[in-house]
């Protein structure tokens, strides 16, 4: 696997050797000077303005994120309940919400309540 890659990096290096030799004196100094160019704006400025290029980006995901997330999570009020919803009501469960404080017999008789609820309306109109 060496033996090829050895070959390709060899042959990449005399063609290169060749092209160099053979390039006129015009060419090679607008490289050169374009290289110090290069060469000398690679300083820490070049650092900052990449920390910024990947920083403005990021900040502006992580706020969006942030906002979605404040907006799709309810807002729990002091008696937690979420904000904006109605308070639920006795007629919302089946159960009352103070299981302690209800009549007992309610609860003897939750199979007619049941059947009641899901017959009452046919039976009625008969």
């Amino acid at each position: 696997m060496n033996a090829p890659d050895n070959h390709l990096e060899r042959r990449a290096r005399e063609l290169y050797r060749e092209a160099a030799r053979q390039l006129d004196p015009a060419t090679a100094a607008r490289l050169r000077a374009a290289r110090r160019a290069a060469l000398s704006s690679a300083d820490g400025s070049s650092l900052a303005q990449r920390l910024r290029q990947l920083l403005l980006p990021a900040g502006a995901f992580a706020a969006i994120a942030f906002a979605a997330l404040m907006l799709s999570s309810p807002v729990q009020g002091p008696t937690g309940g979420a904000a904006g919803l109605s308070p639920v009501t006795e007629a919302d469960g089946e159960l009352p919400p103070d299981a302690a404080a209800a009549d007992p017999a309610l609860y003897q008789n939750l199979d007619f309540y049941g059947w009641l609820a899901k017959n009452g309306d046919s039976q009625a109109s008969r």
